[in-house]
């Protein structure tokens, strides 16, 4: 199976990302690597394909943008690591559930490895650490392919959240590592953990993008 190719973006605000994971993924071929894409976002709210209006609450001066992958509304902002596996999921042979499963199991070894027990619900996708949700989900399959992917919230400002109802749960707690830990590693280390925990999981190599 060949490598992921891991790509660094650093702040970049979220709808140029999101058009160029679209436009990646319907110009793909047979020869187009897989890929992960790091980055985090300006502060945006997201509202899935299902979104509801009713679960934006207040949005206020933060700007919402209708997307494409599953689920409903979310927050996106510095202090979150937000990880894009761009996979031709046809060509490894990977079911959607498959795929959602190893992002939460990725970000489950990750906080294990700070020491910190986390868990997947069912009902519900994401990461929980007790009843507090630290990461949160959402793809979209097209064309053979995924895009969109998990965002973790390590040490940003959480109090946008309080402007909806996360995920479409009314007086969800969201939590982040600052919470968790003395000295949360910074938002890069924990990227790269998050990547490399992924990778292990889907049983592939990084390798890190020539740009």
């Amino acid at each position: 199976m060949l490598p992921l190719v891991l790509h660094r973006l650093g702040r970049r605000p979220y709808e140029p990302i999101w058009r160029a994971m679209s436009e990646l993924t319907d110009t793909r071929d047979a020869g187009t690597p897989d890929q992960l894409w790091l980055v985090e976002h300006d502060p945006v709210f997201t509202q899935g394909r299902a979104g509801k209006p009713e679960h934006l609450l207040m949005p206020g001066d933060i700007p919402v943008v209708q997307t494409d992958r599953g689920g409903q509304v979310t927050y996106h902002g510095p202090g979150q690591v937000v990880l894009y596996p761009l996979l031709d999921v046809r060509r490894a042979g990977l079911g959607v559930r498959e795929l959602v499963s190893a992002l939460e199991n990725a970000a489950i070894a990750l906080l294990a490895g700070y020491g910190i027990e986390a868990r997947a619900r069912a009902d519900a996708p994401g990461v929980y650490v007790g009843e507090g949700k630290i990461a949160s989900l959402g793809l979209r399959i097209r064309r053979g392919a995924s895009f969109h992917g998990i965002a973790l919230n390590v040490d940003g400002d959480l109090s946008p959240f309080a402007r909806i109802n996360p995920c479409g749960y009314a007086g969800l707690e969201m939590i982040r590592l600052a919470d968790l830990m003395e000295r949360p590693p910074s938002v890069t280390d924990v990227g790269e953990a998050l990547a490399a925990c992924l990778a292990r999981e889907l049983q592939r190599a990084v390798v890190d993008a020539e740009d």
